[in-house]
């Protein structure tokens, strides 16, 4: 069984996908939200302060920025545990169906994915710093630092790994079980990883032709899922790119407003350089995953057609049969 008809192994009426997505969208955008909304409580002095926070940033009322991403970040923790528990409870399917086709989870995938794309942000950002070293101030502090690492390394794994198996894991498994095509599940789930991060204020400040970034690296994630059967890859470098980008270098207008180990105080714009991970950095990863990995029938594997297994149909079959007795 290829990685979309992993989906078929458990409960796939409409109403459990409907339940598990409002479950998990309750246990990362509210119940995960509680400690945030205390701590910025705590911080603000009056509720019009903490309501236009609120509206703005809570960051904005001088919550300390190591404790404002531990918040920030649990909520992702919450929400990746309410999908597990739904995958196991309310599809009956095993967390390992959700994540590879494969019988257990290939953690040597996942650290090829990591190590390879982390090795390529870190010499690239100290490509820039060494070009440009008028625009960078280092930032070495070092309590808030390691503090920093650790929660890094601790919970934005979680973060990346909620996107991860609920983009190209869920979603992409449930659409193509729908649609019965890969294709369609692909855009989908690469244009939506695209828009959720439409908020950035990344986004804000550069406009949405920064779009093309998120979407595009929502399909380099897909194709690599999809080509290689399984999400490990794109979780090692969805985590790798996050973490670096925690504490490597930071802004004053990126998602990630931390204690980084430089701050860039270049006037952010739209340069080429934007383009360059779409355009020339993800087609020479993807060369590199399909020689590694010997992957092969591109065409089929993106926009092939998803069928029931025989095995399943069989069992469709016989239940039908005891059902007209």
């Amino acid at each position: 069984m290829n990685y979309i008809q992993q989906a078929f192994k458990g409960n796939n009426e409409w109403y459990h996908w409907v339940l598990t997505i409002v479950l998990v969208f309750i246990g990362w955008q509210i119940i995960g939200a509680i400690p945030l909304i205390f701590a910025a409580a705590a911080y603000s002095e009056n509720l019009t302060e903490f309501t236009n926070a609120a509206n703005d940033n809570f960051m904005s009322l001088g919550i300390d920025k190591n404790l404002f991403l531990f918040l920030m970040l649990f909520m992702f923790a919450v929400g990746l545990i309410f999908l597990l528990i739904s995958i196991k409870y309310i599809h009956k399917r095993t967390v390992i169906s959700l994540v590879s086709s494969r019988k257990k989870i290939d953690w040597k995938r996942f650290w090829f994915g990591f190590i390879t794309w982390g090795t390529i942000v870190v010499v690239l950002s100290f490509l820039g710093i060494l070009l440009a070293p008028e625009d960078y101030t280092f930032n070495f502090n070092a309590k808030p630092f390691f503090i920093l690492v650790t929660i890094s390394l601790l919970l934005i794994p979680l973060q990346t790994s909620l996107e991860e198996l609920l983009f190209r894991g869920y979603f992409m498994q449930g659409i193509g079980v729908l649609v019965k095509n890969r294709w369609v599940p692909l855009v989908i789930t690469s244009v939506c990883f695209g828009l959720l991060h439409g908020a950035n204020p990344e986004v804000e400040k550069l406009g949405y032709i920064t779009m093309v970034f998120y979407i595009g690296t929502g399909f380099f994630y897909g194709v690599t899922t999809l080509m290689d059967e399984g999400t490990e890859i794109a979780l090692g470098l969805h985590a790798a790119n996050n973490m670096l980008a925690a504490f490597l270098i930071t802004t004053d207008w990126m998602v990630f407003q931390t204690d980084a180990l430089f701050i860039d105080s270049s006037e952010p714009s739209v340069t080429w350089e934007m383009f360059v991970p779409v355009i020339v950095l993800y087609p020479l990863m993807l060369l590199l995953f399909a020689k590694k990995y010997k992957w092969s029938n591109w065409l089929e594997k993106l926009t092939g057609r998803i069928d029931t297994p025989v095995n399943l149909k069989e069992n469709y079959r016989i239940l039908d049969d005891i059902g007209a007795e």
